[in-house]
C-alpha cells in the first residue's frame, strides 16, 4: 500500500475497526475512510466517515462506485457474547452473511487490490485440538451457542478463498482471537466476556464505596435495558441485580457486593490488544499476498478427475498470543486491577461454552510478526481506557 492509497476500512467505528484506523493513521496514510451505521463515528483527524448500512447491496454498490477503494479492511459484522449469539441466533447469521456477500463480492467487481477478512477463532469445533491450527477448520462440530455466527464467518472465508481461485483476486483472511481494547462493546447484554467482566466489577466496586455518583454517570452513558443514570436507586438496584451486580443494599455504610459470572470460571480464554492485532493485519495487507498464505500443508491432491491435481484450503490466518487464561484468573486480575474488594460468584447454573480456545500462532509468526503487549498491561490500559470514556 501507498501511503495515499485509497483504504476503506469497513465497520470502523467498532473496536476492530477502530484500532485498525488508529494504526494507519499512525502509519502516515493520508487517504483513510469508513463508515458508520447505528454508531456516531469518533472525532478523528484524517478520517472522512460516510453513512453506509452493508447489508443495502444497491447502496455498497454506489459507495464502491463512488470512492473507488483500492484496499479494504473488512471489519465490519455483528457480534456479541455468548448471551446475544444464542438468544438472536437468525440476526446473526443473516446480518453477516449479507454483509459479506456484498461487501466480498463488490470489492472484486471494483477490482480492489487487496481484502483482508476478519473472522474469529469460534469457526473451529468444539472440542479442537489445542492450540486450534487452521488446518482444523471443518473437521468437527461447532459450539451451538455460537454457531450460526461461526457459519457465517466460515462462509466469508470460504468466499474469499474461492474468489481468489476463480477471479485470481487477492483476498486474505485473518482469525483474531479473543479481542480487547479501545471501543470496545460494554453493553451487558451483549458484550463479551472480558469487558462484561470489567463493567461488572467496575460498577461493583463503585456500589460497595456508595459511589452513586459514579453509577449513574456510567449508566448514563451506557443504559441497560433503558435504565439510566435518572432512576430511582430501587430501579437501578434491581436491573444491575438482574445482570449479575448484586448488592446487600445501600443504607449500610460498606454494602456487601457480589459479582455473579457465567459458568465455572474453568473455561481457558486467549486474549489480544486490539492495537495488536490491528498492527497484525496492516502488516499483512503491506508486506504479503494471498500466495504466501499457502503452505504445503494446505495444499491436498484432488480426487476428481481432469481438475488440478491439487486443493488449495486452509489459506486463513490465526492472529492471537499463543497463551491463554481461565475466565477465573482473568476476574480475579481485573479485580485486582480495579480495586474490588467483593466477592466474585461463579453460577454453574449457566452454560460455560467452549471449555479451551487457544490458536497456534506460528503461521503467522512465520510470515514475520508477533504480538508485544501482554494481558495484564492491556487490562490496565483498557480500564484506563474505560474511565476516561464513560
Amino acid at each position: 500500500m501507498k501511503k495515499e492509497s485509497r483504504i476503506f476500512v469497513a465497520g470502523g467505528t467498532g473496536l476492530v475497526g477502530s484500532a485498525i484506523i488508529r494504526n494507519l493513521i499512525k502509519g502516515g496514510y493520508t487517504n483513510v475512510f469508513s463508515n458508520y451505521h447505528r454508531r456516531e463515528p469518533p472525532d478523528r483527524d484524517g478520517v472522512s466517515y460516510h453513512r453506509l448500512d452493508l447489508t443495502k447491496q444497491q447502496k455498497v454498490e454506489c459507495f464502491f462506485e463512488l470512492f473507488q477503494p483500492e484496499y479494504v479492511f473488512f471489519a465490519a459484522a455483528k457480534v456479541g457474547g455468548i448471551l446475544a449469539n444464542n438468544r438472536y441466533r437468525a440476526d446473526f447469521i443473516y446480518s453477516n452473511l449479507v454483509i459479506q456477500n456484498n461487501v466480498i463480492d463488490i470489492s472484486c467487481r471494483n477490482n480492489v487490490r487487496k481484502l483482508l477478512f476478519l473472522g474469529s477463532t469460534c469457526i473451529y469445533p468444539k472440542e479442537c485440538p489445542q492450540p486450534m491450527r487452521e488446518e482444523y477448520l471443518l473437521t468437527a462440530p461447532l459450539e451451538y451457542t455460537n454457531e450460526p455466527y461461526a457459519i457465517a464467518k466460515i462462509a466469508g472465508i470460504k468466499m474469499c478463498e474461492s474468489y481468489n481461485l476463480q477471479y485470481g483476486t487477492n483476498f486474505i483472511s485473518v482469525m483474531p482471537t479473543n479481542l480487547y481494547g479501545p471501543h470496545d462493546n460494554f453493553d451487558l447484554e451483549t458484550s463479551h466476556v472480558l469487558p462484561a467482566i470489567m463493567r461488572k466489577i467496575h460498577l461493583g466496586k463503585a456500589l460497595e464505596e456508595g459511589d452513586w455518583e459514579t453509577v449513574r454517570r456510567d449508566l448514563d452513558n451506557l443504559p441497560v435495558e433503558g435504565v439510566d443514570g435518572t432512576a430511582e436507586k430501587d430501579k437501578i438496584i434491581a436491573i444491575l441485580d438482574a445482570y449479575g451486580i448484586q448488592t446487600s443494599g445501600t443504607d449500610r455504610l460498606s454494602p456487601v457486593v457480589q459479582v455473579e459470572i457465567w459458568g465455572s470460571g474453568k473455561p481457558r480464554r486467549e486474549f489480544l490488544w486490539s492495537d495488536d492485532m490491528a498492527d497484525a493485519c496492516v502488516f499483512l495487507m503491506e508486506h504479503r499476498e494471498f500466495r504466501d498464505t499457502i503452505g504445503r500443508d494446505h495444499v491436498h491432491s484432488a480426487s476428481v478427475p481432469g481438475e488440478s491435481s491439487e486443493e488449495i484450503r486452509n489459506t486463513h490466518i490465526n492472529i492471537g498470543t499463543g497463551e491463554d487464561i481461565s475466565i477465573r484468573e482473568l476476574a480475579e486480575m481485573i479485580k485486582q486491577t480495579i480495586g474490588f474488594q467483593g466477592r466474585i460468584f461463579f453460577n454453574t447454573d449457566k452454560p460455560d461454552g467452549t471449555m479451551q480456545k487457544l490458536t497456534d500462532p506460528s503461521k503467522l509468526h512465520g510470515l514475520g510478526w508477533k504480538h508485544s503487549v501482554d494481558l495484564q498491561d492491556g487490562i490496565r490500559k483498557l480500564y484506563g481506557w474505560y474511565t476516561r470514556s464513560y
